[in-house]
Formats: C-alpha cells, sequence, structure tokens
C-alpha cells in the first residue's frame, strides 16, 4: 500500500508546465489505450534513470493539454501486470482532471547497485526515444556502493619469506608463461604490478584478490575461506542421500586444473551405444565443466558473505552455482559479454583459464549440441545463479519446456555465429531424420508461441526456407 499523498488536479498542471519531458517526466496522449510492452520499456527507461512519472492522457506537446485516457480502466490489474512482467512494483493512480481522466505511473528508481530490463535490454531514455544503455554505463552503476572487495586486505604485516610461504608463486608465473625470477624481489614485483600484494615500509599486504588465486590453501586466509569451492556429489537425482562432501582448499587459479579433474572424477558413468559397439562415458563432457567452473568463480558476488561457489553431482545432471544474480540475464549469457569482477577476469583470461569475451557459454551450448544432450538450464534465483548440465537423453524424452529450451539456445547460438536457423538446423541438433521435419515444425512453432524465437523477416514466405533468429535480435 503506497503511502503517497494523492495526486491532484494542481499537481498534474505542475507538471504540464515543465519546459520539456525531462528524466522524471515522461507525457503520452493515449486518448483510447497504450501499448502494454511500451509502458513496460519507459517504465524501466524511467526507473533506470532515478524514477519519475509517466501520465497518460496529456499531449506530449507545449502546451501539453488534458485530452483524457480510457487506457486501463482497472488501475490494480494494470499495476499487478506491470509487477509480473518487470519485478519491481509501480503505483498506478487514476487522477480526475477537470479536462478529463489522466492516469499516472509512479516509477521508482533503481536500487543502488542495480539495473533493470526487459527482456535482457537494459534502457534509457535518450531524447524521445529508448535504447540500451552501454556497457560503460553499466559498470558504473553495478559498482555503486561497493567497496572494490577483491583488492582489500586479506593479511596484512607479511614479510617476504612469508608471502612466498603462502602463494604459489611458482605457479602464478608458470601460468602466465613466464620464466620463474632469480631474485625473490622480482618475484614480489610481479606479484605487486598484478594487485595481489601491495608492499609497505616494512612489509606487505597480501590482498584478497592475491590469496584467492595463488593460495595453497585458503583456510590461512579467513576474509577468503568461505569462497573456497564446494563440491557435494549425491547418490540418486535428488538431495536425499550425500556420498561426498568436500571443500577445495587451493587458489582458484593455481588448482583450477586439479578442482576440474576432481569434479570429473565423480560423475557417474552413462553407456551409450556408437558404432553398435556399448561404451561408457562421463554425464557431462570435461570441456563443458571446465567453462562452467571458470564462469562461476569469475562472475559470483563476492560482496553476500557465507556463500560460495558450489558444484552439485545428481545422477543424471551437475548444478554449478555462484553467489549472486547475473549481471546479464541469463537468456542472454549467450550473447553478453558483462564482467562483474573485471581484475578478477583480467587475470584469469592471462592465465589462460577463461576468456573474458563471453565465449564460454557458447561453447557449453555448442558441446550439448555437438553430443545431442538436453539443453543446459541456465537460472537467476534469489541472490544465486545456477547453471545445470545434464546427461545423454534422446529427444523423445525431452519434455515440452527443454525442447524449447534447446530451440532457443541452438537459434541463438547460429546468431552469434553470424548464421540463422532453420528447420533443418534444428532437426541436426536434435538428430531427427528429414522425415521428422513436422516435428521440428512444431517445436519452431512452440518456441515462437513462448515469444522466445520470431521469424526472420528476410527469409521470404516460403515455410520450407523459413529462418529464426532470437527475440531480441
Amino acid at each position: 500500500m503506497s503511502t503517497r499523498p494523492p495526486t491532484t488536479a494542481a499537481q498534474i498542471d505542475d507538471w504540464r508546465g515543465a519546459p520539456t519531458e525531462h528524466q522524471r517526466l515522461e507525457f503520452k496522449e493515449a486518448k483510447a489505450s497504450f501499448d502494454r510492452v511500451k509502458l513496460q520499456h519507459y517504465c524501466v527507461a524511467l526507473a533506470n534513470e532515478g524514477g519519475g512519472q509517466i501520465l497518460l492522457g496529456i499531449a506530449d506537446k507545449p502546451p501539453r493539454p488534458v485530452v483524457g485516457t480510457q487506457a486501463f480502466l482497472n488501475p490494480t490489474k494494470a499495476a499487478e501486470e506491470l509487477y509480473e512482467a518487470l519485478g519491481f512494483r509501480i503505483d498506478v493512480e487514476p487522477v480526475d482532471h477537470p479536462d478529463g481522466r489522466v492516469l499516472v505511473f509512479h516509477v521508482p528508481s533503481r536500487p543502488c547497485g542495480t539495473a533493470y530490463h526487459h527482456a535482457g535490454t537494459y534502457l534509457m531514455r535518450s531524447g524521445e526515444a529508448l535504447v540500451p544503455m552501454s556497457e560503460d554505463q553499466l559498470r558504473r552503476i553495478f559498482a555503486e556502493g561497493k567497496h572494490e572487495w577483491l583488492l582489500q586486505p586479506a593479511m596484512t604485516g607479511a614479510d617476504s619469506q612469508r608471502v612466498v610461504e603462502l602463494l604459489d608463486t611458482q605457479r602464478f608465473f608458470d601460468l602466465l608463461g613466464l620464466p620463474y625470477p632469480t631474485t625473490r624481489e622480482a618475484v614480489l614485483h610481479g606479484l605487486e604490478s598484478n594487485k595481489l600484494i601491495e608492499s609497505t615500509r616494512d612489509n606487505f599486504t597480501i590482498l584478497r584478490l592475491g590469496a584467492l588465486l595463488l593460495a595453497k590453501n585458503l583456510s590461512t586466509f579467513p576474509d577468503v575461506q568461505r569462497k573456497a569451492t564446494r563440491i557435494v556429489a549425491y547418490s540418486g537425482t535428488s538431495k536425499l542421500s550425500t556420498s561426498r562432501d568436500i571443500t577445495s582448499q587451493s587458489g582458484y587459479a593455481v588448482g583450477f586444473q586439479d578442482l576440474v579433474q576432481f569434479v570429473d572424477s565423480q560423475l557417474p558413468q552413462n553407456q551409450v551405444i556408437e558404432d553398435a559397439l556399448r561404451k561408457e562415458v562421463k554425464l557431462v563432457p570435461q570441456v563443458v565443466l571446465r567453462e562452467l567452473l571458470a564462469n562461476a568463480l569469475i562472475h559470483q558476488d563476492f560482496t553476500i558473505g557465507g556463500t560460495s561457489v558450489m558444484v552439485e553431482i545428481y545422477s543424471d545432471r551437475v548444478e554449478i552455482s555462484n553467489p549472486g544474480e547475473p549481471v546479464v540475464p541469463a537468456e542472454r549469457f549467450i550473447d553478453g559479454y558483462q564482467s562483474r569482477n573485471e581484475q578478477l577476469a583480467d587475470l584469469m583470461r592471462r592465465f589462460r583459464i577463461c576468456e573474458e569475451k563471453g565465449s564460454g557459454v557458447d561453447r557449453v551450448v555448442h558441446a550439448a549440441e555437438v553430443l545431442q544432450l538436453p539443453a543446459p538450464d541456465f537460472r537467476a534465483g534469489a541472490n544465486r545463479t545456477t547453471a545445470c548440465v545434464y546427461g545423454p537423453r534422446p529427444f523423445e524424452e525431452m519434455d515440452r519446456g527443454e525442447r524449447i529450451r534447446a530451440t532457443y539456445q541452438h537459434c541463438a547460438l547460429r546468431w552469434v555465429m553470424n548464421e540463422r536457423m532453420t528447420n533443418t538446423t534444428l532437426r541436426e541438433r536434435f538428430g531427427l531424420p528429414e522425415s521428422k521435419s513436422p516435428t521440428a515444425s512444431q517445436v519452431i512453432n512452440a518456441t515462437m508461441q513462448a515469444r522466445m524465437i520470431r521469424l526472420d523477416e528476410r527469409s521470404g514466405a516460403s515455410k520450407k526456407l523459413a529462418r529464426y533468429i532470437p527475440f531480441w535480435a
């Protein structure tokens, strides 16, 4: 329930008298109706700019006469629909002006450090148009009110001997492909130049970034110990019976390869028929584990306390999750390139553990297609982002949601490869023969009805030659 005092006709007239439509006000004539999606776009843009009011029933050109509106005759329902579509609450208030009904949408400001989006696009206004926010603008927003957690001290007062005892400096230079320096001073200089330690007059401070990446044992650093990766293996498809529960204690960079190999060793084996021969294969390919583990480590929100990256292994799937909601909406992981922790991402790229341009998810989706696995499921929950990858399952055993997800990801992957999805490419993705072309068409139609893909208008009228693109393209 809003505690805002009721808007009066006098207040409407004050807003009408503003010299221009500034960042706090948006006027729309909307005599009979107003497009719901366009309204959602304006609400997102206004919220990203600090909040304000959208007024329907007023001409948007001076002197802005009140013309009245019949749009959204049920304001309560309109508010509920906006909340369902956007995830934040907007008060919708009808005002009886002497010249006609005015509908006021009171749009709140986005929270500090958060940007709102609609269907994966972070919007702002530019003149009378709505445009996507730039990556620089998003970085500034996401950095608001946050300390540089990774650049805070993990340990102070360490002498040079203590630094090389606690951090795997040999592995650091190996990962960079550099020869190990002949003097300790040069070793410490290499660490300091990469913001892993800081020197003071008498000793050194090991920064959290240095401890997280290079620690021989993370338990030595209480500030970062809780950020160690936890691996839990279950004996079935639920959490009822745990068979293994360990926490990796090596730094992210120095222990990454061992982490990948350990997780791989815990995966159940599946039997598949290949070339008429039965063979044992791992539930999930190691390349998929590698990319998802790297993504989870790099994109976690370190400001959320008491939680860490988790790997949960079930008999039919692997779930890899990290603290924090994603910077890029989950449905845009394939084409998004935003990094939450730039210093960490830069070093992991230079260590050749990841690619900073964001191609890891592309490789995960591509691997699933090549091996004809169910599509990975990327989910954003309450302060947690999860990637779920599944073991082999034939098309006939996939449910409707899994087929739609696979079709959308295939379409998005083709788009980023500068290609287009067709009925033929989708059949190849699912391993379906040409005789199953009607089945592929049904899946395409279901994905279009879910508004995840749309017809490429340049493909012409022929259904046989139709091409499809992601909804955001």
